[in-house]
């Protein structure tokens, strides 16, 4: 299934910003929709040979296209399969079919410099990704490489959707007489000293809208790619509320993957992300 998609902008001089801004206002969506390819849970129409996972994605990126701000694959469903190959043709099908639909790898890359040289080559070159999930706990020199791709995307973890994320993210950091919680000060270095390129955005969960509320706080209009509805059991309007009814990238995966176990699972996966992003429009109508 293939839907009819007005062509955006896909200048090589737009940046992920500027992409992301084009595509969420032409679309008038903040739905996100995250490639998680399972192929245990896979329609037997599918199949288990190779290019499984690249079919399903790709009958997914088809039928949902006009309806996101972006699409997130997740390297780990690729990479456990030895589907990188896969991963690379699908992002370049999305570019190539769906020109101005930004394109995040989720690959939550956090090491030293000289790695994370290797690591943005990998998002950037080698999956010609518009942007790249990352984790700060190594600092600022273990970003900085990905922000060398001037016009590329960097999303920070700030404030992540699964329980244990409480276990180091709301540790109090201290300096001098002030004393935060850890997401909060990460929210303040991506905002300010991080954000050389003013490509940065970050991760809240929708599992802590009293969280996004004070991130949104702190980084005024920044992006904020926000995983947790659906299946996660995020409340939306609480989401969009917190949010500020804008600039949210809120992402859904297996609610929308895997709405039918039959043939029918791209027109399932369509209906479902249409009623998710009519219930994001209505919350940011509330919102507002």
């Amino acid at each position: 299934m293939k839907t009819t998609n007005k062509t955006l902008s896909n200048s090589p001089e737009l940046s992920f910003m500027d992409s992301l801004k084009a595509v969420t206002k032409e679309r008038e969506s903040m739905l996100c929709v995250g490639l998680d390819p399972d192929p245990s849970r896979f329609p037997p129409s599918i199949g288990g040979q190779g290019g499984a996972i690249l079919s399903f994605c790709r009958e997914i990126v088809d039928a949902t296209a006009d309806l996101v701000c972006a699409f997130k694959p997740q390297i780990a469903y690729f990479a456990a399969h030895r589907a990188e190959d896969q991963l690379e043709q699908l992002i370049s099908h999305i570019h190539q079919n769906h020109p101005g639909t930004p394109v995040i790898l989720d690959a939550k890359r956090g090491d030293i410099g000289s790695t994370a040289e290797q690591y943005a080559i990998e998002a950037f070159e080698r999956y010609g990704a518009d942007a790249v999930t990352v984790n700060p706990y190594m600092g600022f020199d273990s970003i900085e490489p990905y922000l060398k791709y001037a016009n590329k995307g960097v999303i920070v973890l700030c404030r992540t959707s699964n329980p244990g994320g409480s276990d180091l993210q709301f540790l109090k950091v201290t300096d001098g007489a002030q004393s935060e919680p850890l997401y909060e000060r990460v929210a303040k270095l991506a905002t300010t000293q991080w954000n050389k390129t003013g490509q940065i955005g970050l991760v809240v969960g929708a599992t802590f809208p009293e969280e996004i509320a004070k991130v949104r706080e702190i980084v005024g209009d920044m992006p904020l790619l926000i995983p947790g509805i659906g299946a996660q059991g995020g409340d939306i309007d609480a989401t969009v509320k917190a949010g500020k009814g804008a600039n949210m990238m809120i992402n859904s995966s297996r609610a929308i993957l895997y709405a039918s176990k039959d043939s029918d699972f791209a027109e399932a996966a369509r209906k479902v992300a249409i009623e998710t992003r009519d219930a994001l429009r209505a919350a940011a109508k509330k919102a507002n």
